[in-house]
């Protein structure tokens, strides 16, 4: 009686080995889910960043106002008749001339 118990044991653990362990066991799905969520994550952030860059081409290709701001921001300028005012904190640190102003 003793032996068929112990045989009857052995033979659930070999039958339990495929499902945690085996190629298509728990684990195994465990792991790719944990990837599959990772990956759709990934995906989503992509996605955001690409509606952003998207809606900034289209707003370089139809519109004067970011190029304008670009302008303005990032190179300095100003437009033509327009008085441009730089107000400085006291106690601070004159601006540096660059390069690139006109003379």
């Amino acid at each position: 009686m003793r032996l068929i118990t112990l045989s009857l044991a052995a033979l659930l653990l070999l039958i339990q080995y495929p499902l945690w362990l085996g190629k298509g066991g728990w684990l195994r799905v465990w792991d790719l889910d944990n990837q599959v969520v990772a990956a759709q994550k990934k995906n989503d952030d992509l996605k955001a960043r690409n509606a952003k860059l998207n809606s900034e081409v289209r707003d370089l290709r139809e519109g004067t106002g970011a190029v304008e701001e670009r302008a303005r921001y990032e190179l300095g300028m100003i437009k033509q008749g327009e008085l441009f005012i730089q107000v400085l904190e006291p106690n601070s640190a004159p601006p540096v001339a660059s390069d690139n102003v006109k003379k």
